[in-house]
């Protein structure tokens, strides 16, 4: 996410390296660059003008004050307060009050309002304890009711459908009426897209916005299109006036200059990003958090959130009993690995960790990093997995054959289970970090 846009701040601050304070001549070589990076990035010149005279003035004003902090991690501060307030200054919330609360979804085609549609309900449903429905009033697009009938089912909600009616107002209302007569609390309605902005497009978005009149519209925009996507979001508020934007497929080759001006252009907040194709794949926008990724230090924060979400009291309370008599077994392992799954993409999850982003861009991380660990875990019998000191010879040649892995594979990550399950029993037991870290080179010298 950003990766270039992040490669490029990070040269324009690597110029005030050993400078021993702000000046003029240094504060003016790094507003260029930092100009350059970001039009890059396809931000308007206008707004990266803007917002690097701001930039600049507040760097002058501070060259004489705060000397114990170097002239780099200044400007990286600056940087980041003004890139905040671009982007909206906080996060905004939705508006799903009402009796039902009513959230319209429109967007050109292709920019995945269908899918969002499905994670925002899903959103809603475990995290707001919400009863959602998912309206279907796309009647032309091609099996667009379908798309939306299986992602209803994906997330766990029902969906109101009408195949034959080809009046999406209609729908809608209908929809609405079903909501309150099965007590779902809000409902979402999903409309067609266009290829491109036309008249007929407009023109019928706002009819359902006028019939229906919800409580929150969204308008959703694709990322990769760049400046395309806020010029297209700018051209749907003057005709709908939508109260907040969802920019998607931000996991791809975004430049950023989407998520940067959208609300300098258009004067609406960015809701929701959607980082990848799972419906867990939704996070709240939050401006600060977001500036801090872009300049290479890390959101800790969403890191942490993410990992609560996952946190299951009893779950960790009966694993430590285990830990204490020395009985983590493989189901345990492949319960943590899948826990750990389900915070989301491993890559995305290793860059909200501050430092770690730069150390692994040019890796190819994904889910499959754990594959070889579960198909060794998945070809044991249920006593091998509960009761790892009965692997003999015979028992791993034939785990061997049910994954596709060596005997040499399936020793190596026997021993590193060993060694790890060793070094938690010790913890527990207040043995101290010392005795831990003696264990550890056994585990780094050697890669499964």
């Amino acid at each position: 996410m950003f990766e270039n846009l992040s490669d490029r701040l990070d040269s324009a601050f690597k110029n005030l390296k050993g400078q021993g304070k702000l000046t003029e001549i240094n504060i003016a070589q790094s507003v260029k660059e930092i100009r350059r990076a970001l039009v890059a990035a396809d931000v308007n010149y206008k707004i990266a003008k803007e917002f690097t005279d701001k930039v600049k003035d507040k760097a002058l004003g501070s060259e004489n004050v705060l000397n114990a902090v170097k002239p780099g991690e200044l400007m990286v501060k600056i940087v980041m307060d003004e890139m905040v307030q671009l982007m909206g200054g906080q996060s905004a919330g939705i508006n799903i009050k009402g009796n039902p609360g009513v959230v319209l979804i429109a967007g050109l085609q292709g920019s995945g309002k269908t899918t969002f549609s499905g994670k925002l309900a899903k959103y809603l449903r475990e995290k707001k304890s919400k009863k959602p429905l998912l309206v279907a009033c796309d009647v032309y697009r091609p099996a667009a009711i379908d798309q939306l009938t299986v992602i209803a089912e994906q997330a766990g909600v029902a969906v109101y459908k009408e195949p034959d009616q080809k009046d999406p107002v209609a729908i809608a209302l209908n929809g609405i009426a079903h909501a309150k007569a099965n007590s779902h609390d809000v409902v979402i309605v999903d409309t067609a897209g266009r290829l491109a902005v036309d008249e007929s497009m407009m023109k019928e978005i706002s009819e359902i916005k006028n019939g229906i009149l919800p409580t929150e519209t969204l308008f959703v925009v694709d990322s990769m299109t760049g400046q395309d996507a806020v010029n297209t979001a700018k051209a749907f508020n003057d005709m709908i006036d939508y109260d907040g934007v969802v920019l998607t497929k931000l996991d791809g080759d975004t430049r950023g200059g989407a998520a940067l001006t959208v609300k300098y252009t258009v004067g609406k907040s960015i809701k929701f990003v959607s980082t990848g194709e799972k419906l867990e794949d939704l996070d709240v926008f939050h401006p600060d958090r977001m500036a801090q990724r872009i300049l290479g230090m890390g959101d800790i924060v969403s890191f942490v959130e993410k990992a609560q979400e996952q946190f299951d009291e009893k779950e960790a309370k009966r694993l430590e009993k285990k830990i204490k008599k020395n009985k983590f077994d493989f189901n345990d392992f492949l319960s943590q690995l899948n826990q750990i799954k389900r915070m989301g993409d491993i890559k995305s999850l290793i860059g909200m960790i501050p430092g770690m982003s730069k150390m692994t861009k040019n890796l190819d991380i994904d889910d499959s990093a754990f594959a070889k660990v579960e198909s060794i875990i998945q070809s044991m019998t249920q006593k091998e997995r509960g009761n790892p000191e009965v692997l003999n010879m015979s028992r791993k040649r034939r785990i061997a054959k049910g994954c596709g892995r060596s005997i040499h594979e399936i020793n190596m990550f026997i021993k590193q289970f060993d060694q790890m399950r060793k070094m938690m029993h010790m913890m527990s037991k207040g043995k101290g970090m010392d005795k831990m870290m003696q264990g550890m080179p056994n585990m780094g010298q050697r890669k499964f």
